[in-house]
């Protein structure tokens, strides 16, 4: 990015006034990210079962390591409909969003050009359950708000690659959103094994967050000036539409013809 650590601080505390902020881990979010942004990190080891290459990072602290996930652009499988390269910016685009709107969680998530094999993002390690997924814990009523938020997310960002394991339970039961490389795209691309709020009415609450969102992606607006060096303008573009369209019919979108779940599903 051209903005250097403490520009992108400055702009993060602007837009969600981060600095106030406190996510239901109980740690403090800006704190987290400074040090993601300016501590050096030691890799432990390649995180099994990942697409790309994915590693697990320690940041030594005053009191103890911070345990985050280390994405590398160099890492990046290519894809034939994704630019190569690209995909840590677009999860960092999503976390960026997720913040503005408030959900769903998505674990603290910077983009770092000097990690140690270069350019990617940093993202929290979430410890969570290691056998719960989205298809066990869909039946949990209270579980299902978080569930809502996380399906009408996808819709907008466009989240080609919702997979049942991208819904982590931490040790507090709470409901994590991770893998956001498959967002954005200026094209329909919608992936997810949720879908069990098709055509549903959308509730109030989350349509006036989305009424707030369309204000802050218009030009010239700090977050529309990050957004655009993270992904292009005709995907700026289909985004802004895409919360048009929710605004505008207020409800869930339908499945449509074609390929709608991510494989594997899990």
């Amino acid at each position: 990015m051209a903005l250097n650590s403490a520009q992108f601080l400055d702009l993060l505390h602007n837009m969600v006034e981060i600095n106030h902020h406190k996510n239901d881990l109980n740690l403090d979010v800006a704190w987290i990210l400074a040090i993601f942004l300016e501590t050096e990190m030691e890799l432990q080891g390649l995180m099994p079962w990942s697409s790309n290459y994915t590693f697990l990072a320690s940041f030594p602290t005053t009191d103890d390591h911070l345990l985050a996930i280390y994405k590398p652009c160099r890492g990046e499988r290519p894809l034939w409909d994704f630019p190569d390269g690209a995909l840590c910016q677009r999860e960092f685009a999503t976390y960026l969003v997720s913040e503005v709107l408030g959900w769903p969680r998505v674990p603290p998530t910077i983009l770092r050009d000097d990690g140690p094999h270069g350019r990617g993002t940093i993202q929290l390690f979430i410890e969570a359950e290691y056998e719960a997924h989205y298809f066990n814990m869909r039946h949990i009523q209270t579980l299902t708000p978080e569930f809502r938020k996380i399906a009408l997310f996808d819709y907008i960002v466009n989240n080609a690659d919702r997979k049942g394991g991208h819904c982590l339970k931490d040790k507090k039961g709470q409901i994590w959103a991770i893998d956001h490389g498959l967002t954005f795209h200026a094209d329909y691309k919608l992936r997810t094994v949720i879908w069990e709020f098709c055509n549903e009415q959308i509730p109030d609450p989350l349509l006036n967050d989305l009424t707030r969102l369309k204000s802050l992606i218009t030009k010239p607006s700090e977050l529309c000036q990050v957004l655009e060096q993270l992904i292009n303008p005709a995907e700026i573009r289909a985004f802004q539409k895409r919360i048009d369209r929710v605004l505008a019919n207020g409800h869930f979108p339908s499945l449509r013809h074609g390929r709608n779940v991510p494989y594997p599903p899990i």
